[in-house]
């Protein structure tokens, strides 16, 4: 039997739904909550969402100028992001459409918001940069979005960990920092500093489990490993770096860092502190942004094929209608000057 079409949703049925004024529903769903309790704000996106509600007007809008595709990311502003967004920008050149951003900062009450606003502007597909969707209630309501945007026409892209039936693409994260662990130790390291990252994403906690499992699995005992969370930034990299050296170094001689924008901080501290790279620390990263070759020394690294990762994905988002495709991505070690075998320390000139 042939579907009957529904009626479109309203702002009136919204705000019937929710027991509001029009006026109210319009306001929160337009971005503005002044004057608007939180609970009844949740109470009209709740609504919204139950009804499958969109902004219809700017839905025909966006498919008048071209082929859209939504990139909603964690975090803007780190180098290896820089790298994706600006793939995914030539690549869809290349194919006739283009990208919008949105920065969430990993805040679930963003990444909800976000995307229902652009479901409403129905852009051709939505990639999500996000590290894992979580099993709380709240990332069940994104994941119930996505899936309604899906079901309406949508496609949805995860770069990163995705359990759901959507199509990703992600890296073995967990790959890069084993490489690096298992050469650190292969090289006679054995009292390692891992500078971790304290907002704890999946992404760079499999980086610090595949450190320490590189490490481990070549001789390096785990009472010798010491793990220090940062923010995964270039400050929150010369911060701890600092403290480190004050403390004082000579029982260390190897730093993991688990992006290279903290690892780059970390020399700079070093440097700053007297303590030589490589000579009396070895300090490494993962990514191999462009600022890696340009430090000195030249940092040693795990090269991530982030310009890959952000053209695929828009060829990802843009391809004919097929099941759910998963993608895993591989790194490589990159030696360069920031690492050195350890043995007897050499002496200050």
């Amino acid at each position: 039997m042939p579907e009957v079409a529904r009626s479109p949703v309203t702002l009136r049925d919204v705000a019937a739904a929710a027991g509001v004024s029009i006026t109210t529903a319009s306001r929160v769903l337009g971005g503005s909550t002044h004057s608007v309790s939180h609970a009844t704000a949740e109470r009209v996106r709740t609504a919204a969402a139950d009804l499958r509600y969109t902004l219809n007007a700017s839905a025909r809008a966006m498919r008048r100028t071209s082929e859209a595709v939504a990139l909603i990311a964690d975090d803007l502003t780190t180098p290896s992001m820089g790298m994706v967004v600006a793939a995914m920008e030539r690549q869809a050149r290349k194919s006739g459409a283009f990208v919008t951003v949105s920065s969430t900062r990993a805040t679930p009450d963003r990444q909800l918001q976000t995307v229902r606003l652009l479901r409403g502007l129905r852009p051709k597909a939505l990639v999500l940069t996000s590290g894992r969707l979580q099993e709380n209630r709240l990332e069940e309501r994104l994941l119930r979005e996505l899936q309604a945007y899906e079901h309406e026409g949508g496609r949805v892209v995860i770069v990163g960990a995705a359990e759901e039936a959507f199509d990703s693409i992600d890296l073995d994260n967990h790959g890069a920092g084993y490489c690096v662990g298992n050469y650190l130790a292969q090289s006679g390291h054995r009292n390692v500093v891992i500078l971790g990252s304290e907002q704890g994403t999946a992404n760079l906690s499999a980086r610090v489990c595949g450190f320490i499992d590189g490490l481990t699995s070549a001789g390096v005992p785990a009472a010798a490993i010491r793990t220090v969370n940062c923010t995964g930034d270039r400050q929150g990299g010369f911060e701890t770096a600092r403290a480190l050296a004050d403390q004082g170094m000579a029982a260390t001689d190897a730093v993991l860092a688990v992006n290279d924008a903290v690892a780059i901080g970390a020399m700079s501290a070093f440097r700053a502190a007297g303590v030589r790279v490589p000579h009396d620390v070895s300090v490494t990263g993962i990514d191999d942004i462009q600022l890696a070759v340009d430090v000195t020394p030249q940092l040693t690294t795990v090269a991530l094929p982030l310009t890959d990762m952000g053209a695929t994905s828009i060829r990802m988002a843009l391809a004919d209608r097929h099941e759910p495709t998963t993608l895993m991505v591989q790194g490589h070690l990159v030696v360069r000057d920031s690492t050195m075998p350890r043995g007897p320390r050499a002496p200050h000139p």
